[in-house]
């Protein structure tokens, strides 16, 4: 079975019931954490109305998910942000009383829609370390199809400033190149000759770098949006 992206299985699956409710109890803690920073308090699945809603808005955007809307996950973020203003505009017709986070007045409409939308932008490190661990699971499979595992990139990275260096122009390189990033993606091999004749670069030191520059060029042109902040090697 070809492993995919969050991504792509998205899509796949975006017409079959079946596959959506797994697809929903495999990212159920997904859902808590957005909910659970979003209201800022503990929930509950099968007490909390948050939770249902945010589960009704998973879905949502698996089944409306397309490549145009970019990331999976930060597009069901911002829909499960959409239903719980909304659910907390209908609290506030009913009740008059709108609370989150601790603020609880009454207010004029646009104000307190102001501060739910705040409220819930202010996602934490914990909410950001699923993502990052979501991301982190699907780099696993991914470096998988090229036998390429998280120790090996460890003892691949670069330690020196020079051979930083190397690894950067290598890298440039083969971003500036989409089509040859295609062909390497699809036929799971680094370009070693193509890289050595247009950069210079001495085929030893090209293949010295090869595991590291694989997985560093999957994190920047796949969708690994909080494991690329880590990619920090052009800053250097």
């Amino acid at each position: 079975m070809q492993l995919v992206s969050i991504n792509q299985r998205v899509e796949n699956i975006k017409h079959n019931e079946e596959e959506i409710n797994r697809f929903v109890e495999e990212y159920k803690p997904f859902i808590a954490a957005c909910a659970e920073r979003s209201i800022g308090r503990y929930l509950r699945y099968g007490e909390d109305d948050e939770l249902s809603i945010a589960l009704m808005a998973f879905v949502e955007a698996v089944k409306s998910y397309n490549a145009d809307k970019g990331n999976f996950l930060s597009f069901a973020q911002n829909v499960i942000k959409r239903r719980l203003i909304d659910y907390y505009r209908k609290e506030k017709k009913h009740s008059h009383v709108v609370s989150l986070n601790g603020f609880t007045k009454e207010d004029d409409e646009e104000e307190i829609d102001l501060s739910i939308g705040e409220s819930i932008d202010k996602f934490s490190e914990e909410v950001r370390s699923e993502y990052r661990r979501l991301e982190l699971e699907e780099l696993k499979k991914e470096l998988g199809k090229w036998d390429i595992s998280f120790m090996e990139l460890v003892d691949a990275s670069p330690k020196h400033n020079s051979t930083k260096k190397v690894y950067s122009d290598i890298i440039k390189y083969l971003l500036s190149q989409s089509e040859l990033v295609r062909l390497m993606k699809q036929k799971k091999y680094l370009p070693i000759a193509e890289i050595e004749k247009n950069t210079g670069i001495s085929r030893k030191k090209i293949e010295r770098a090869r595991k590291y520059i694989i997985a560093v060029v999957i994190i920047m042109t796949e969708d690994y949006q909080y494991i690329g902040e880590y990619v920090n090697l052009f800053n250097n």
